[in-house]
């Protein structure tokens, strides 16, 4: 075959493509704060794969927010490659659905393929291959996803244990220009050369990955949980100094810990956890760029904090980043209104919202005096009931009470601003599971 029949056969598969998604435009939500679950909620669903396995409530079990386009991908994306996510299920569920995201790609990134499964649990790409289950969307096994948009996928029966790994693998034969991605995922995830979708072996996955591309969330269809809380926050949310692929960001443990006291008996709300942290992320200034890389809090709060399935409690932690980033000294009024302006869009929804005080960071290369004092009224504005619902004081539980502007040396990370394995636990630790019950205040 000579280059140029191969580049016009090419072609003709694109436009197919193209032809046979052109309907999924209609239902793909763009980057205005819609809901996934208004996508998939109300389709109907094609086949007995994809039909909701039993009753339940429809939660988000994990999530990771889009971050920027990758680079090295701004011409090619990754065209003719297999990205296999391995995510981790903090709530288990009989059926599930994921959510893509092209909200950094410059053009329609079509997908002929998609899969899900159980991981091996071997620390590989491998798949359970009873647990493969092929993707659909409207029905249709291809998808267009425009340049700034997303997608869900239909539901598929598949049971997804809590604490499981599952592999969210896409296929996209044509460039898309920028990857949408998350870069701190302290997670491995894998490449093939290829359409190698359903590969239940992990054989072709020769690449490995620190990111997480295109995938922004996975709900399940559960029993376990009744509702979401979104732990919205910046690279301490992100758990940026985590031990990778072991799970110990606060919100994993958080996660943990409400479910091992709900199944030990405790009138506790069962909710499910999900962790939209940004490492760098400001409440009120966006990175670079169109779309804004490192989207602002305030800028992305309804489509990374109120969109989940099934919503009922923001966690924010947030604010610390405009201390340090600012070239300038930051204004705590500024920081704060902004953080009540989230309060007020949460509320709007009927939302309850727990905040937490800004841990210290003497010893980073960013303290000064004047920043620590900037810390200090914010926190004292915190603590005095004006911006939040509830209050968790991480402060008070990581700072060293020997020198009190800076974490405890054993959880400390290293930076002396990020807690180490042990200060995530003890935020977790922390966190009065009691707050997550009842509604948000009206006003503050």
């Amino acid at each position: 075959m000579t280059k140029r029949h191969g580049y016009a056969v090419l072609s003709a598969i694109v436009a197919l493509i193209l032809a046979v998604s052109a309907a999924i435009y209609l239902t793909v939500a763009s980057d205005d704060g819609t809901p996934p679950g208004t996508l998939a909620d109300n389709r109907p669903h094609h086949g007995s794969s994809a039909a909701p396995a039993s009753t339940g409530t429809w939660v988000g079990s994990w999530s990771t927010a889009p971050v920027a386009g990758e680079p090295g991908t701004e011409t090619a994306g990754l065209a003719g490659h297999s990205v296999r996510n391995v995510v981790h299920a903090g709530t288990g569920g009989t059926s599930a659905r994921i959510t893509l995201s092209n909200l950094y790609g410059h053009a329609p990134l079509a997908l002929t393929h998609a899969s899900i499964a159980l991981s091996a649990g071997d620390g590989t790409a491998a798949a359970d291959p009873e647990s493969m289950r092929r993707l659909t969307f409207n029905g249709a096994t291809s998808v267009v996803i425009p340049a700034g948009g997303q997608i869900v996928s239909d539901a598929v029966r598949l049971t997804v244990p809590h604490d499981s790994d599952v592999l969210v693998t896409t296929f996209s034969p044509t460039p898309s220009g920028p990857v949408t991605y998350h870069p701190h995922a302290r997670q491995i995830s894998y490449l093939a050369d290829g359409d190698r979708t359903e590969d239940a072996t992990g054989a072709p996955y020769t690449r490995q990955t620190p990111y997480w591309r295109y995938l922004t969330s996975l709900d399940v269809l559960s029993n376990e949980a009744d509702g979401t809380v979104v732990v919205f926050g910046d690279s301490i949310t992100d758990g940026i100094t985590s031990t990778t692929g072991a799970n110990h960001r606060w919100p994993d443990i958080l996660a943990g810990r409400l479910r091992t006291a709900v199944e030990g008996g405790r009138q506790l709300p069962r909710y499910s956890v999900v962790n939209e942290g940004i490492s760098g992320n400001q409440v009120l200034a966006d990175g670079l760029g169109r779309p804004a890389e490192n989207q602002s809090g305030l800028g992305r709060f309804g489509r990374d904090a109120l969109s989940h399935p099934g919503v009922k409690v923001v966690v924010i932690d947030l604010g610390v980043n405009d201390i340090l980033r600012n070239p300038r000294l930051a204004d705590p009024n500024r920081i704060l209104t902004g953080l009540r302006t989230l309060v007020r869009e949460a509320h709007a929804r009927g939302l309850k919202v727990v905040g937490a005080t800004l841990m210290p960071f003497q010893g980073h290369r960013g303290y000064s005096p004047a920043r620590e004092a900037v810390r200090q009224q914010v926190n004292a504005q915190i603590r005095a009931g004006g911006v939040y619902d509830a209050v968790v004081d991480f402060d008070k539980a990581l700072r060293d009470p020997y020198a009190p502007r800076r974490l405890r040396p054993d959880y400390d990370s290293g930076d002396h601003l990020h807690p180490s394995d042990l200060g995530f636990s003890r935020m977790a630790e922390v966190f009065d599971l009691s707050t997550l019950g009842g509604a948000g205040q009206a006003e503050l």
